[in-house]
């Protein structure tokens, strides 16, 4: 007779007090805790096919709502998503599990996070995954001044979504149109020509959708696209946008970690065709001092920035070969 593997749970969902007052998120599974945490403009849905293969492979997989997104808090206050606030939510969240530990993986602003996550509360991670952003340490001159020289006379996106109610009065009047733009314009199989106009800048006087393509993304369905939009459409974006309204915040609070590198056991994986990798080469490069616990790093060749989403098979089989990898 032979042995069937226990079929995995089915998502659960539910809200812990966070210090801003909630956090929603989606468990299944369980064993070692893994941390999901999704970056812009995303939700914990951005995980949905790792959630069962984590599952499967004997983990409590738990994506998270981060801050300011879906049903977890909005706060009013611009200053209430600086990223230490972000770290302790993650580390409320552990404790409200009834855990000491856990690991983090991330993707895009959830890479950030958790890395930095990792750097201030090594009591709780033991442990960090990075999709699509690398690792940076804190340093160098102020962000704002960084992103303002980007692009000559174009204005690079960071620097749109900076100033309070500009990028949301380009997105809100038409969620699902923007979303479903800006997902396809850093999509593998959607992006623009390399010799089209870049997404990420804006003409002065412009807007970064004029330059979004109008085909869709292979990995975006539209019962996918119609949950994005619908949390973002009952929300609003400005929760999503303050990460990047506290850039010079989080320069200034983080400055006791200026250089500092992350020292637990790490991964990385980026997509070949993705600008967060390939204008962050340096800082793959200055792994061996900036990531000392890296345990394996991986470019997934034509792939873009949604990589979890865009290459979903991949990246379980990597995840799960480097969670197996950590000492319990």
């Amino acid at each position: 007779m032979s042995h069937q593997p226990a079929p995995s749970p089915e998502l659960t969902h539910r809200t812990v007090a966070s210090p801003a007052g909630r956090v929603h998120l989606v468990e299944q599974g369980t064993g070692p805790l893994v941390l999901l945490l999704h970056g812009f403009p995303e939700s914990w849905y951005s995980w949905r096919h790792q959630l069962p293969a984590l599952a499967a492979a004997g983990y409590r997989a738990v994506a998270i709502d981060v801050r300011g997104y879906g049903r977890s808090s909005r706060p009013k206050d611009v200053a209430a998503y600086r990223m230490a606030a972000l770290v302790e939510d993650n580390a409320a969240v552990v404790h409200a599990l009834g855990e000491r530990s856990a690991v983090l993986v991330g993707h895009d602003w959830g890479a950030t996070i958790a890395a930095n996550s990792a750097l201030i509360r090594p009591d709780v991670f033991r442990a960090v995954g990075l999709l699509s952003v690398p690792y940076a340490p804190r340093g160098g001159p102020r962000p704002s001044e960084v992103f303002a020289g980007m692009g000559g006379d174009q204005e690079f996106y960071v620097s749109r979504f900076q100033e309070p109610g500009r990028a949301e009065s380009e997105i809100e009047p038409d969620v699902r149109g923007w979303l479903a733009g800006f997902y396809a314009a850093f999509s593998a199989d959607s992006m623009p020509a390399p010799d089209a106009p870049d997404p990420h800048f804006a003409g002065r006087g412009g807007t970064l959708r004029e330059r979004f393509p109008d085909r869709r993304p292979g990995w975006l369905g539209d019962a996918d696209l119609d949950f994005y939009a619908g949390e973002f459409e009952r929300t609003g974006m400005s929760g999503a946008l303050n990460r990047y309204r506290n850039m010079d915040r989080d320069w200034e609070d983080l400055a006791e970690f200026d250089g500092a590198p992350v020292t637990q056991p790490s991964l990385f994986v980026g997509g070949s065709l993705d600008a967060s990798t390939t204008w962050l080469a340096d800082a793959i490069a200055a792994y061996p001092t900036t990531l000392p616990g890296l345990v394996s790093s991986h470019l997934l060749d034509g792939c873009g920035h949604w990589i979890q989403q865009e290459r979903p098979e991949e990246v379980n089989r990597i995840l799960t070969g480097w969670l197996a990898s950590l000492p319990t």
